[in-house]
């Protein structure tokens, strides 16, 4: 697959699956996932996201993609906050293609270190928006909705004003599941374990996925 370069990249590619499959398979159909993949820059983020949007629409056919990274967004140009709904799997999980949004805001700039409050608000907006018409809580909730999950893509800017738009995001959002890439140097890696909440009320029960890092990732 070619996706984690460097010493050891056979072990991270099977780590890589094993964590994609875990929050694909091992979860109930409902509620579908919501899952939030984090790290610092150069960690993969980019590629990892790649793998878990194929091994869920391998078992839901559609996923919600909520990218809230601006400056180095997946489907979009830089600045934009975006979501997508995709239905098909990418071939080549190196490449990035462009892809219309469902709906996205231009935000105007590559950090959020100008108007963090905007961006944020941006992102909730997006997210309303997915639970308002995409996100069936059960199978009863509303017929012309279908079980959906959502991936969200966050900015690797994880320090100072990076951490507290991340941490906001997770709060918010309140994720099923959070993907951890962890670098081997320390110094650039999130808080351990539930860092978002740190005395805030929220759900604790989430299903938190350490997993290496990439270490020669083209993007992120």
């Amino acid at each position: 697959m070619g996706l984690c370069g460097g010493e050891g990249s056979e072990e991270r590619e099977r780590e890589w699956e094993e964590a994609a499959e875990a929050v694909a398979y091992d979860s109930c159909t409902w509620p579908p996932p919501v899952v939030a993949v984090c790290g610092p820059g150069n960690s993969g983020k980019s590629a990892f996201s790649r793998l878990l949007l194929n091994t869920l629409i391998g078992r839901y056919k559609r996923v919600a993609y909520l990218d809230t990274d601006v400056g180095q967004p997946e489907f979009t140009p830089p600045g934009f906050v975006s979501l997508h709904v995709l239905e098909e799997q990418t071939k080549d999980l190196t490449m990035i293609y462009l892809r219309p949004p469902k709906r996205c805001f231009f935000f105007g700039d590559v950090g959020a270190h100008r108007n963090p409050k905007l961006l944020l608000s941006y992102i909730f907006g997006l997210y309303d928006y997915f639970l308002q018409e995409l996100y069936c809580f059960n199978e009863t909730d509303n017929p012309k909705k279908s079980a959906i999950p959502l991936v969200i893509n966050t900015s690797g800017w994880v320090k100072g004003i990076g951490l507290h738009v991340l941490s906001e995001i997770l709060r918010y959002v309140s994720p099923t599941d959070v993907i951890r890439l962890h670098s081997t140097s320390e110094g650039k890696n999130l808080p351990d374990g539930a860092f978002w909440l740190d005395g805030h009320q929220g759900d604790s029960r989430v299903n938190l996925i350490v997993i290496r890092a990439s270490q020669n990732s083209p993007r992120q």
